[in-house]
């Protein structure tokens, strides 16, 4: 059994028809334990009934919360979502809250030294608290595990030099096509989306990089290599999620050794079947479990 460390926020989408459990590191780190992982979350809840629900929610997905820091002070994250004619969601990020404070405390650095993987993002990273934490978390890890960089712009929470450290702890790079565009800008770097990939990879040392395309499917490019999957229809209620689901079958797959097409083909039809759900942490059917 692979064993899987997300780092980053927890907290609660608080969408139109309700509250979701939500954050890109809770929903991946549940799409991983789904997919047959051992997989637990590095957060911070605060010390309040939303805290609560988080770890009782967390207990009733199968997750572990031996890595889930309680914060006597700040509250527990809260993101108010809108959601468009479309499917797409529009968030407003509070600030001030548990997961801004996280530690790098002996649990969760012996989590990360014994994980195959870890997983973080740049939105956990918009506080120098949780910032600092999470690069040591991240380096804690043994040389051969896959370090995931899955980016996360969401303005105002936009900082170069954060997306540029990560890259740089990173092996395997996760984005979407807006992101692309807004990184080949970062970096200086011309050219369609095949170029831009090939010169992240370069420039940062990457293994594997992932480019996500909404409906239009997927770019997977490792070691030289490229597949692009053209994506699946379905009767989108929210994409809330989708990318994570994306990522935790990135993750699986590439540990599990699969050919970048396979991979590429099961993360669409995962993240493909999140889309039909509401909110990112819906129960996967039985035909999309088995594999890894």
């Amino acid at each position: 059994m692979f064993k899987v460390l997300a780092v980053g926020e927890v907290l609660w989408d608080l969408l139109p028809g309700g509250k979701q459990l939500g954050g890109a590191p809770a929903n991946f780190a549940y799409h991983c334990r789904s997919l047959g992982a051992d997989a637990r979350i590095v957060s911070r809840v605060g010390d309040d009934d939303l805290g609560r629900e988080v770890l009782e929610r967390f207990r009733g997905l199968g997750l572990p919360t031996d890595t889930v820091e309680v914060d006597p002070e700040a509250p527990t994250g809260t993101v108010s979502v809108e959601v468009d004619a479309t499917g797409q969601p529009r968030y407003t990020i509070h600030e001030g809250v548990a997961w801004d404070r996280i530690e790098a405390g002996p649990t969760a650095t012996a989590r990360a030294a014994e994980a195959h993987a870890v997983c973080f993002g740049s939105l956990a990273q918009r506080a120098s608290k949780s910032r600092d934490a999470i690069a040591r978390i991240v380096a804690a890890a043994r040389p051969d595990a896959l370090r995931i960089f899955d980016v996360n712009l969401r303005p105002p929470f936009v900082d170069r030099d954060v997306v540029a450290r990560s890259l740089e702890m990173a092996s395997v790079f996760k984005l979407n096509d807006q992101e692309l565009v807004v990184l080949a800008d970062m970096f200086g770097v011309a050219g369609p989306a095949e170029a831009v990939v090939e010169s992240l990879a370069d420039r940062f040392g990457l293994a594997c990089v992932a480019v996500t395309r909404g409906i239009a499917g997927s770019l997977l490019f490792a070691e030289g290599r490229w597949s692009d999957h053209p994506g699946l229809e379905v009767e989108v209620v929210d994409t809330i999620g989708a990318g994570d689901a994306f990522t935790a079958t990135l993750t699986m797959g590439l540990l599990a050794g699969r050919p970048l097409d396979e991979i590429n083909r099961r993360a669409n039809a995962v993240a493909a079947f999140v889309c039909t759900r509401p909110g990112g942490t819906p129960a996967l059917p039985a035909s999309l479990l088995s594999g890894f």
